[in-house]
């Protein structure tokens, strides 16, 4: 890297994060979460909004690979806390409810986007059909679960019971949803098909062999940290030595399964899905607000940046509009309805059930990354790819207004239960999520 494209590197992050701080503050001024403003912002730098020549000079061309760089640095440590952030003992104490919910609010739309996609792929003809119309089915029947525990706490719901309810059916979909995506990228992808096989006796080597020494690394750290006050760790027992182990382990998990012919992603989801959880909980609350600030606050807003780079509404026209209307009818349709029979069906009452509808449609950034690797993979077009961001910002924005309207303050007191704490995901600084 030259000495040009270093000062340039410096001057677009410090760029990106003052507007990304200041388009989520507008976000939340306005009611909503502040990813809505974050990815706006995105868009808004990108060739949507500025001429190809202008946003070149804010974000150089010769530095956007370093920023992807980053930017995947950011994602792998959201993922990894994704699913640091899946509460076990709340699976399995909202199962009965939470599974029906998550079934009706994933399969409805995963049949009906597949059926969608079947019809768009007319229009938006890619490398792989089937995995084109998986893919699109998977993208369209995601719920992003830190962004809704997100505004359930800003909503002021996170003591109440269906609060509960739609946080396990959306930790659950989130897990079934990403591994339907790591067997959609499998199946469809045949040229690493040995290197897949490799995918077993990595599962194998995490569940058996990671997972107890990070328990026994993590227990160790705490009990040594306590004892001697060497001031090497946080004042809660967790030493530098065992933060820096545990996202060495997340980055060569990531690096695994990229490796493999999956996604980074997934490995970094792995990792934070069977992370010890029984006698370290102190110390993955520290490990969440520590690495949450580095991920959240300063890697991601890259991404937005980045992603709304590939946005390019101004190639949509009117030819575009029945598109993403069909996309909008299904995907707000198909959460909607698919959540409420789920929900209705698992013994939720008629008000609740429809909230959990409303909740289930919530997508955000964890859609973004979803349809980043569609992009990347070449399962989506570009065209295709824009029409799908903006679904993703109008599901999340919707979001908000639709409980104040079905879930008033008032009622929402009434429901609430002592001692039924909904933790907002993430960290000490949620703003990017």
């Amino acid at each position: 890297m030259t000495s040009q494209q270093s000062y340039q590197l410096l001057f677009a992050i410090a760029l990106i994060l003052i507007l990304a701080r200041v388009f989520g503050l507008l976000a939340r001024r306005l009611g909503q979460p502040a990813v809505v403003g974050e990815i706006l912002l995105g868009i808004a730098l990108g060739p949507s909004l500025l001429s190809a020549s202008l946003s070149a000079q804010l974000i150089p061309l010769d530095i956007r690979p370093s920023l992807s760089a980053l930017s995947d640095i950011g994602v792998a440590i959201f993922m990894f806390l994704v699913g640091l952030e899946v509460d076990h003992r709340t699976l399995r104490r909202e199962s009965r409810r939470a599974a029906g919910t998550a079934a009706g609010a994933m399969v409805l739309p995963l049949v009906l986007g597949c059926l969608l996609a079947t019809e768009l792929w007319h229009q938006n003809k890619v490398s792989s059909h089937v995995g084109f119309v998986l893919f699109f089915g998977t993208a369209i029947s995601m719920t992003a679960f830190p962004v809704l525990a997100r505004i359930l706490t800003e909503e002021k719901m996170r003591d109440t019971e269906v609060a509960g309810t739609a946080l396990t059916a959306a930790a659950i979909g989130d897990v079934a949803v990403w591994s339907l995506l790591a067997l959609v990228l499998a199946f469809t992808d045949h040229q690493s098909t040995w290197r897949l096989l490799l995918t077993i006796p990595y599962i194998a080597v995490m569940l058996l062999g990671v997972r107890p020494a990070l328990s026994r690394l993590l227990g160790r750290s705490a009990k040594g940290e306590a004892a001697n006050g060497n001031g090497s760790g946080t004042e809660d027992g967790l030493s530098t030595g065992a933060l820096i182990a545990v996202i060495v382990i997340v980055f060569a998990s990531g690096g695994a399964t990229e490796w493999f012919g999956l996604h980074f992603i997934f490995g970094a989801f792995f990792v934070g899905l069977i992370f010890p959880r029984v006698s370290t909980n102190a110390v993955s609350e520290q490990i969440a607000d520590r690495v949450g600030v580095v991920g959240n606050a300063l890697l991601m807003p890259i991404y937005f940046v980045l992603a709304g780079l590939n946005v390019n509404l101004r190639t949509m026209g009117r030819s575009s509009l029945p598109e993403l209307g069909l996309i909008l009818l299904v995907a707000i349709g198909s959460k909607l309805i698919g959540g409420y029979l789920g929900a209705r069906a698992s013994g939720v009452d008629r008000r609740q059930s429809t909230v959990i509808g409303i909740l289930m449609n919530t997508r955000g950034l964890t859609e973004l990354i979803i349809l980043g690797v569609g992009l990347q993979l070449h399962y989506l077009s570009t065209q295709l790819y824009s029409l799908m961001v903006v679904m993703a910002v109008v599901t999340t924005a919707m979001t908000g207004p639709l409980l104040q309207l079905s879930y008033p303050l008032r009622i929402r007191m009434k429901r609430t239960v002592p001692g039924l704490a909904v933790a907002a995901a993430m960290g000490p600084d949620t703003d990017a999520l």
